[in-house]
């Protein structure tokens, strides 16, 4: 067993973290029409409701632990004494928090007059949190294992669903399996984890020496979560409307997968920045945040626009009928993808890493303050397109005051430099599609080819305008795939 870690390439482990978000987010995609159709929308918002609830108390469960935990195993990436150390000291705080979080939960279902079977069910998610340990291995750049347990259980979760949710019914059934599938998942990773750390005595562990440092990083957290959950949460006290919250669970699900490929670039690149950030070299952190503005703007931008114009013709045959109102939403939320991109770059790749958490903090506040305000009113008057409005707003304030209380160490003209190649070609893009959206009637095979359409145009732009990131990246696969047909 090595004391160092063999430093992984970032585009490898960027492929790798692409496929873990997506299976984390594409596992309901796929089981979505299904689910839509058996469970209605009704059903949807009953159990999606129920999960914005339990999520308070796994937001507690796992406090600011993760952020913490990437963080602190980065910087000792090479020392395996000194992980083995941080590793324990994490994780029996994070022990602790889970199991308060549970007791907490349970009494707080059994003291309630009528106890919901769901919430009961749902109480595996703490107990998912308890066995988590992803943080670990991606501080170590090992998102090869992340992803090669995470496909094995969606796999298993898939089968499972189209297996025994065969109605309404079945919808405490459908619970379970969001639950026992997250506990089995982090389970699977503590095989790997012998490898990675050594015997540690009990007198060198001091697992709450860091707690107001977790507790700082646990305040962004809350404040992420009261524009991602809270937006449920009031859709369902304000409405009393379970369908508002399926309508609006089901734009944010095709929202999120599409956030997920322009923020993948986040948790693979902080723990090299926290890796430079440890070793003062400010020059190499400075290249990799552009580099990351850059990737972001180039997905970032077919993908929200192309998600505005293939909507109209998505949603009608994937969801099937009564999902009419999916597609205003999927259009409002779609803008999060640009916003969200450009706003992970500066919260997990740069403030993270190099210790600002307390300005991460106070501009994430400012955002979840904007969005409670503007929930409150607009989900009154428009319900869940309140809700969607008032996210894209939230998410834009936090972008503009990060990069105005920044301005001098990362130059906002140069954040938007960074995107322009990619402006134009998604205006290119956009003028291109408008009129085959109009024109092409609802099915998969006309929102193929809208898809294909769209990314054919954005890239022969971006290759007349012989933008150097797309070039350099089509080389490199070239240039591997050779390799691979030499061998």
């Amino acid at each position: 067993m090595g004391n160092t870690v063999v430093r992984k390439s970032i585009k490898r482990n960027f492929t790798f973290n692409v496929i873990y978000q997506i299976l984390n987010i594409i596992t309901p995609l796929i089981t979505a029409p299904y689910l839509s159709r058996t469970l209605s929308a009704d059903g949807v918002g009953t159990v999606s409701f129920a999960e914005s609830v339990v999520s308070y108390f796994t937001l507690f469960a796992a406090l600011g632990i993760t952020s913490y935990g990437q963080r602190e195993i980065s910087y000792v990436q090479d020392d395996i004494c000194k992980r083995s150390v941080v590793f324990w000291n994490a994780k029996i705080f994070e022990f602790c928090t889970s199991g308060i979080a549970l007791l907490i939960y349970i009494f707080f279902g059994f003291i309630k007059q009528e106890v919901n079977s769901i919430y009961i069910i749902l109480s595996l998610n703490i107990v998912a949190v308890f066995f988590d340990i992803t943080w670990f291995f991606q501080g170590l750049e090992e998102f090869g294992k992340i992803v090669v347990r995470n496909i094995a259980i969606r796999i298993v979760n898939i089968v499972f669903v189209f297996g025994f949710i065969k109605g309404r019914e079945d919808i405490w059934l459908y619970a379970f399996g969001l639950g026992i599938f997250a506990v089995l998942g982090n389970l699977s990773l503590w095989t790997y984890l012998p490898k990675y750390i050594e015997h540690v005595c009990f007198t060198d562990l001091n697992p709450f020496r860091d707690a107001k440092i977790v507790l700082s990083l646990f305040v962004p957290t809350i404040a992420v979560q009261i524009y991602t959950v809270l937006d449920k949460t009031m859709i369902g006290i304000i409405t009393r409307s379970s369908y508002e919250n399926g309508y609006y669970e089901q734009a944010m699900k095709l929202s999120r997968i599409l956030q997920t490929l322009v923020t993948a670039m986040g948790p693979v690149v902080a723990p090299r920045i926290g890796f430079y950030f440890e070793k003062k070299d400010i020059c190499s952190i400075r290249r990799c945040i552009y580099r990351s503005y850059r990737f972001a703007w180039f997905l970032g931008i077919p993908t929200c626009l192309g998600l505005m114009l293939v909507a109209g013709n998505f949603v009608p045959w994937f969801f099937g009928a009564g999902y009419d109102k999916v597609i205003p939403l999927l259009r409002i939320l779609a803008i999060l993808v640009v916003v969200i991109g450009i706003n992970n770059v500066i919260s997990v790749q740069y403030l993270i890493p190099t210790k600002r958490q307390n300005l991460l903090t106070a501009t994430l506040m400012a955002g979840a303050a904007t969005n409670f305000i503007m929930n409150t009113v607009l989900i009154h008057y428009f319900q869940s397109i309140g809700a969607a409005v008032a996210s894209v707003i939230a998410e834009s304030v936090i972008a503009i005051v990060q990069l105005i209380l920044l301005k001098r160490e990362i130059s906002p003209i140069q954040v938007f430099k960074e995107g322009t190649h990619y402006y134009i070609a998604g205006a290119i893009m956009l003028v291109t599609l408008m009129p085959f959206a109009k024109v092409l009637e609802p099915s998969p095979i006309h929102t193929f080819v809208l898809v294909a359409i769209g990314v054919m145009t954005y890239f022969a732009v971006l290759f007349m305008e012989h933008d150097a990131f797309l070039i350099l990246n089509v080389r490199n696969v070239i240039a591997k795939c050779a390799e691979m047909f030499r061998k």
